[in-house]
Formats: C-alpha cells, structure tokens, sequence
C-alpha cells in the first residue's frame, strides 16, 4: 500500500502551525500591570465618554506604511511564486506528454 508522503507533510506542518499560533498572546485593552487600570491618557476628559468608545481609538496617530508595503510585497511574492508553479507544472506536464 503506497502512501502520499507530501500530503501528509502539508497537513503536519498545517497542523504545527496552527498549534504554534495557539500560544500567541491576544491583545487586551487593559494593563494588567497596573492592577486593569484605565489606559486612557491623563489629559483625557469624560466628555468624551458620553459619546460612547470609538474603535480602534488609542489617542496617537499609528504610521502603518511599513505594513502597507510589506504586505504588499508579501502578496506580490505569493502570487509569482503561484503563477511559477503553475507554469512550471504545466510545462512539466506538456514535456511528459510528448514522451
């Protein structure tokens, strides 16, 4: 009985890393170290909290150009990597063919 061994590596090294992102921290919005003290800044008025928590609203300005073209790059790279595969995987096929 012949067994598929690149399947069953696909699915191992899936499998490891979904284990492996188990253990990473979630992000919470309270400061543990300061006893699950507000982390809203000193100058901060109760104005504010009548209106309501706005998402993803932390008080500083976050520069995410770096993540912009990083992951930019990262999906430019997958996609030629897919589009090589899928060339090569064909001409591999078509050269076997005419054999």
């Amino acid at each position: 009985m012949a067994i598929a061994r690149r399947p069953l590596l696909t699915a191992t090294a899936a499998g490891t890393l979904l284990c492996a992102l188990w253990f990473v921290p979630s992000a919470n919005a309270t400061d543990d170290a300061a006893g699950g003290a507000s982390s809203r800044p000193a100058g901060a008025s109760t104005e504010d909290e009548a209106a309501g928590p706005a998402l993803a609203e932390t008080g500083t300005g976050v520069d995410t150009t770096a993540y912009l073209i990083g992951g930019t790059a990262f999906l430019g790279i997958g996609a030629g990597l897919v589009t090589y595969a899928t060339r090569r995987t064909a001409a591999l096929s078509s050269i076997a063919g005419r054999a």
